[in-house]
C-alpha cells in the first residue's frame, strides 16, 4: 500500500512540476505551472452518440480525435439519471442525495446547491485559478444560488433546462413557464425566443476566456444546453448530418469541442491542460428522433438502468494521459473533484465527500485498483434503486418502478410519447457478459446478491432510502431560500 501511494505521489509530482530538464535561465514559474482544467458537459447525450462510441450515423471528428489523443472510458457513470442531481455530483464530489438534491429544478423552485457545499471552482480559487462557467447551471436560479456565489468568477448561460420556457408543448396545461432568461454573471441580459445560437455563444465565451487567461491557471466549465430538447442548431450546421436535427446538434457540439482544443493549442496551453468530455445522463428516449441512442445499453434518462447512468467520457492531457488508451475500469462524476484536487494540489473539502482520486487510472498506473467498494444509484425522492460492484461487473437492482417505452418507437416531430411503468424485482446482471442487461442471474449468484445487499445497507445507513423507509445519518441540507 505504501509503495503504491509513493508511486502515485512521484507520478503526480512529475506531472505538476514537469518531466523535462530546465535550463539555468528557467524561472520558478516555468518550473511550477499549475495545470488548467476544462470540463465539457453535454445534456442528455446518449452513450452511442459519438463516432468513437460506435454511432453508425453521427460523425464527430473532433471528439474522435480527442479520444485518439487521450483516454476513452467504457464504464463511466453519473450518480443520477437527471439534470440537477447529476450536476450537483459533478460539482461537489458527492452523491446528490447526500446534499439534498433530487430531480431537475423548475424555475419556481427556490432551492439549489447549498452555499456550504464546496465546488470544484471553490477548491481552485485559493490557488489563484480563474474560473468560469458558460452554459446550463441548473443548481439554483435565484441570484443567491447562481454559480457566481459558488466559486465562479464568470457566468454566461441559462439557469435551468432549455425546455422550461413558454414554448413548451404543454405550456398552459401542465406547465406555466416564464420567459427563459439568458444570464451574465447575476444579470438577466435577455430572454430567449429561440436558441439556434446558444452553442455558438457558449463556445465564443469559452474561447475568449482561454485567450484572456493564457498566462494564469484556469478552470473552464462548459455545460452545454444541447442536445436536451427542444433541439436548436445554428445555420452553419443545419441539415449537415446524416441523423437529422439531432445529428446536426451533435455536429455543432463536436465543432465546439474542436474550437476549444484548437484554442488551447494556439495559445501554447495544450500540454498543460486536462480536458474532460462527458454527459449528464442518458438520452430522453420518449422524444423519438429528437433523442439520442444508448445502444447497446438498456433504457435511458430517468432510469437507474445502464442507458440512464452510463455515459461517454473522454479525457485528454498530452504527455500525461497516454494517447489512444481505453479503460473498462469504472469511474463516476463524483470522482472528478478529488482527482482535480490531487492534480492541482488543492485542498479537499473538510466535510464528507463520496468521490475518490482516480489519477492512477487516468495515467495508466498498472497498480491502480478502483477505490470504491460499490457505486450507488439513487433516483426519484431518494430511492436506492441499484448498486454496482466496485469492479464494475455486477449490478443489483432493488424492487422499484421504472419507465420504459417497451420497444415502441417515438415520434419524429419533437414531441414525446408516454412511457409505460414497469416493475423491477430484485435482479442481478453480469455487465461483463451482458452489457444490455437481458438476463437476470440473481438465482445463479446468491453470494453476489448478498454481498451487494450488504453494501447497499451501508449506503442506506449513510444516505437513507425511500424504498425501505430509511433516513440517512450523514446527509446535509439543500440550499433553500
Amino acid at each position: 500500500m505504501l509503495k503504491t501511494f509513493s508511486l502515485l505521489c512521484l507520478i503526480l509530482m512529475s506531472f505538476l512540476f514537469g518531466c523535462q530538464s530546465h535550463t539555468q535561465n528557467s524561472t520558478a514559474n516555468d518550473e511550477v505551472t499549475p495545470p488548467n482544467i476544462v470540463i465539457i458537459f453535454t445534456d442528455d447525450q446518449g452513450y452511442e452518440d459519438l463516432g468513437c462510441y460506435g454511432s453508425p450515423d453521427i460523425e464527430t471528428p473532433n471528439i474522435d480525435q480527442m479520444a485518439r489523443e487521450g483516454l476513452r472510458f467504457k464504464n463511466f457513470y453519473v450518480s443520477q439519471p437527471v439534470c440537477s442531481a447529476s450536476r450537483s455530483s459533478l460539482m461537489t464530489g458527492c452523491y446528490a442525495n447526500r446534499i439534498g438534491i433530487h430531480g431537475a429544478y423548475s424555475p419556481y423552485v427556490k432551492k439549489g446547491l447549498n452555499l456550504n457545499e464546496v465546488t470544484i471552482a471553490e477548491t481552485l480559487k485559493p490557488l489563484g485559478y480563474a474560473t468560469a462557467i458558460y452554459g446550463k447551471w441548473h443548481l439554483g436560479s435565484e441570484p443567491e444560488l447562481l454559480p457566481t456565489r459558488q466559486g465562479f468568477d464568470e457566468y454566461f448561460g441559462i439557469p435551468y433546462s432549455n425546455d422550461m420556457w413558454p414554448h413548451h408543448p404543454w405550456q398552459g396545461t401542465v406547465f406555466n413557464f416564464p420567459a427563459l432568461p439568458l444570464i451574465e454573471n447575476e444579470t438577466v441580459i435577455d430572454t430567449l425566443e429561440e436558441q439556434s445560437m446558444i452553442t455558438t455563444w457558449y463556445t465564443e465565451h469559452a474561447v475568449d476566456f482561454i485567450k484572456r487567461n493564457k498566462n494564469n491557471p484556469f478552470f473552464l466549465y462548459v455545460p452545454q444546453s444541447m442536445p436536451h430538447v427542444p433541439l436548436f442548431v445554428s445555420d452553419k450546421f443545419k441539415g449537415k448530418s446524416r441523423r437529422g436535427l439531432y445529428g446536426d446538434v451533435i455536429s455543432e457540439i463536436d465543432w465546439s469541442v474542436g474550437e476549444i482544443l484548437r484554442t488551447l493549442k494556439e495559445q501554447g496551453l495544450d500540454d498543460n491542460t486536462l480536458v474532460i468530455f462527458t454527459s449528464d445522463n442518458g438520452p430522453w428516449l420518449s422524444y423519438g428522433t429528437h433523442s439520442g441512442e444508448a445502444h447497446p445499453l438498456r433504457e435511458g434518462k430517468g432510469t437507474a438502468l445502464e442507458g440512464g447512468v452510463r455515459v461517454p467520457c473522454i479525457m485528454r492531457w498530452p504527455g500525461k494521459i497516454e494517447a489512444g488508451s481505453e479503460t473498462e475500469k469504472p469511474a463516476m462524476t463524483i470522482d472528478l473533484l478529488p482527482t482535480i484536487c490531487a492534480i492541482t494540489g488543492a485542498a479537499l473539502p473538510s466535510h464528507l465527500i463520496d468521490g475518490r482520486n482516480m489519477l492512477g487510472l487516468m495515467v495508466g498506473d498498472q497498480a491502480y485498483q478502483p477505490h470504491h467498494q460499490a457505486y450507488y444509484f439513487y433516483y426519484h425522492q431518494n430511492e436506492l434503486q441499484g448498486v454496482l460492484s466496485g469492479d464494475g461487473r455486477w449490478k443489483l437492482y432493488f424492487p422499484h418502478k421504472y419507465r420504459s417505452l417497451n420497444g415502441r418507437v417515438g415520434r419524429d416531430d419533437g414531441l414525446p410519447i408516454d412511457y409505460d411503468q414497469n416493475d423491477m424485482g430484485l435482479e442481478l446482471y453480469d455487465l461483463e457478459n451482458d452489457i444490455s442487461e437481458t438476463t437476470d442471474v440473481a438465482k445463479d449468484h446468491p453470494d453476489i446478491v448478498v454481498s451487494l445487499q450488504e453494501l447497499a445497507e451501508q449506503a442506506r445507513e449513510s444516505m437513507g432510502d425511500a424504498l425501505t423507509g430509511r433516513v440517512g445519518k450523514e446527509t446535509r441540507p439543500v440550499g433553500q431560500l
